[in-house]
């Protein structure tokens, strides 16, 4: 970067994260500050605030744990806010931009941010993903993706293909104009498929790798798959609502000999007081998914019981 700067080059830093920490804890006992209404942890932002990012709920940044009093409580992982205040500090001269989600929330500030970036009015651009997807600085001759495998942890089949999107599209941001690019990618797992084949640019290898994985699981495209999504205010209905939906469903299914997982709650199990549990089904014929999901359907129709839970079919 000091290498870049002198030479009036661009740089551009990737973080997949905003705030300035990932979640707050506590260092004696472990305890994790959450969102009262989601089944996420809250996020530091500048100012002390404590914010969630599924339904908006703020609160002041805790100094005790409020399980044992411990004062020693702070974040994890960096994000936008703390890797900009990491660069005033060890590049003070540099000219420093961040766009995320927090800093394009007026009208105009998308563009302005971009616009300025490319008059060359900033020397360096920190970000999320909006950062990189299709932008053209020819300028730019140096590309950071930092934590570049936060996105694997995703409890999420396709999190490896995201990854590799996000990557191969932050490394394709250097080197577009007549100068040479570089990139560098920060990763914990380097070895991963996914990190390996981004950073060789790779894309052949990248999908037999994942295929294998796709096929070994019946996941899609090797497969189709039927998720079952339902909601409520009420946990104990949606429990009670949920046994009723998983026995029929799976009675159903075994004519076909299909497996039925879950019930189990959602990768984010409340979101703004609202409880959320999905089951899932897999097979390589989507008329056999659908024709469980039409006498599910039915069955949903014919019970009141039903009425005060949302019910969402999607497929994949």
């Amino acid at each position: 970067m000091e290498d870049r700067l002198k030479k009036r080059q661009q740089i551009m830093l990737f973080l997949n994260r905003r705030g300035i920490s990932g979640f707050i804890s506590c260092r004696a006992c472990g305890y994790v500050i959450q969102c009262p209404h989601c089944d996420v942890s809250l996020s530091q932002h500048a100012g002390g605030r404590m914010v969630c990012h599924y339904c908006g709920y703020e609160q002041p940044r805790v100094e005790k744990c409020p399980v044992c009093g411990s004062p020693y409580i702070g974040g994890f992982k960096a994000g936008t806010q703390q890797i900009e205040q990491v660069l005033h500090k060890n590049f003070p001269k540099a000219r420093i931009l961040r766009m995320d989600y927090d800093t394009t929330r007026a009208k105009g500030s998308y563009e302005k941010i971009l616009s300025s970036f490319a008059a060359h009015e900033a020397d360096i651009l920190v970000g999320t993903q909006m950062i990189v997807k299709g932008h053209d600085f020819p300028d730019v001759t140096l590309v950071g993706a930092l934590a570049a495998d936060l996105s694997l942890n995703a409890a999420d089949y396709r999190c490896a293909e995201r990854t590799f999107q996000l990557l191969t599209q932050a490394v394709g941001r250097s080197g577009r104009g007549t100068k040479p690019g570089e990139a560098i990618i920060q990763s914990y797992h380097p070895d991963h498929y996914s990190i390996q084949t981004a950073a060789a640019q790779d894309y052949e290898a990248f999908y037999q790798e994942e295929m294998a994985y796709r096929m070994l699981m019946d996941y899609p495209p090797a497969a189709h798959m039927l998720s079952v999504l339902v909601s409520g205010e009420n946990e104990e209905l949606l429990e009670q609502g949920m046994d009723y939906l998983a026995k029929f469903v799976e009675r159903i299914a075994s004519r076909y000999r299909i497996p039925v997982i879950g019930p189990a709650y959602a990768a984010v199990g409340k979101v703004n007081d609202i409880y959320r549990k999905v089951l899932y089904l897999k097979h390589r014929d989507e008329r056999i998914l659908q024709d469980i999901k039409d006498k599910t359907e039915k069955y949903i129709e014919l019970n009141s019981g039903f009425r005060r839970l949302y019910i969402q079919f999607d497929y994949t």
